[in-house]
């Protein structure tokens, strides 16, 4: 009778523990995209995310697409977003500088042609300019993407004041007539397409065939979005080191629980649906291993522009 009734007592705190576990699991899982596209090909491109986590997890994924960088920076700091598949490096930074506690870092997104880990930020202009370097847009209007994208403007900032001085503030002492944040690397190209802007900055792994916009990046997006013609219509001029790919991060004070099956199914998401994968993270990626020292100097970067030294 002692043994049955230890039995029942075990039986009983298991259930009790299983049934608070699953009271403690979220409802509803909140999916953070960046802004600088499209919001409805945004909507479009991560439909699919949403209907894989919602049947592995048994939750009501919302798709959380912000305007601008700093809404997700902000939705992760405040507990509003829980995951982003492929954060900006300098918006992870600014999370990271803010709270370093306030995300886990599941992985970089690596690209499925070399395994490389990392991209370029480059400086388009129109094919048939003629502009050949940097000095050539002297006098002439320039776009940056967002301030808290690394190759929208961390990267290019950094480079144009070591070339010309000053900052973005003073256009980098009046070497171009103005400098404007369109609001993404999409905004950006399709800005010097339609002659906004003389040059303007964009991403790209800069691998694989240049005519497809390479394997990854914003070329590929405006590509789809009604220009096939595209990589015939521009030119790139200049072409950053490599970057860091973006990483993937989750909320870090999610139910331990719920964070570890979440983890599972981002990276199962990867592999038993990676077509899906590739389209939500913008090109021909899968999840690899990454660590904090693999971000360190971009948030080093953050750290001294926050500072407000240029």
């Amino acid at each position: 009778m002692k043994k049955l009734l230890r039995l029942a007592v075990f039986v009983a705190g298991a259930m009790a523990a299983m049934n608070s576990m699953a009271a403690d699991a979220p409802k509803e899982l909140n999916l953070g995209i960046l802004g600088g596209q499209n919001a409805t090909q945004q909507i479009g491109d991560n439909m699919c995310v949403k209907q894989f986590l919602d049947k592995e997890l048994n939750v009501d994924t919302k798709m959380r697409n912000s305007s601008d960088y700093s809404g997700v920076i902000q939705g992760l700091l405040g507990d509003k977003i829980d995951m982003v598949l492929n954060m900006s490096p300098s918006a992870f930074a600014s999370v990271y500088i803010n709270n370093p506690k306030a995300v886990d870092l599941v992985g970089i997104t690596s690209d499925d042609t070399d395994k490389s880990t990392g991209y370029h930020s480059v400086v388009l202009v129109k094919a048939d300019s003629p502009y050949k370097t940097l000095a050539d847009l002297k006098g002439k209007a320039f776009g940056f993407a967002d301030p808290d994208s690394t190759s929208g403007y961390l990267i290019p900032n950094q480079a144009f004041h070591k070339m010309f001085g000053g900052n973005s503030d003073n256009k980098y002492n009046n070497t171009f007539s103005s400098v404007t944040f369109s609001g993404g690397h999409e905004q950006d190209i399709l800005g010097v397409l339609n002659g906004q802007f003389a040059g303007a900055v964009a991403w790209s792994s800069m691998i694989g065939d240049q005519s497809t916009g390479w394997t990854a990046g914003a070329f590929t997006r405006v590509m789809r979005m009604g220009h096939p013609d595209l990589m015939k219509q521009v030119r790139i001029i200049w072409e950053s080191p490599i970057i860091p790919n973006g990483p993937i991060l989750v909320r870090s004070d999610l139910p331990a629980d719920f964070k570890a099956k979440l983890v599972t199914a981002i990276k199962k998401l990867d592999t038993d649906d990676h077509a899906c994968f590739m389209k939500a993270a913008g090109g021909s990626l899968h999840i690899a291993d990454t660590k904090l020292a693999d971000f360190q100097h971009i948030i080093d970067m953050k750290r001294e522009l926050m500072n407000g030294s240029r």
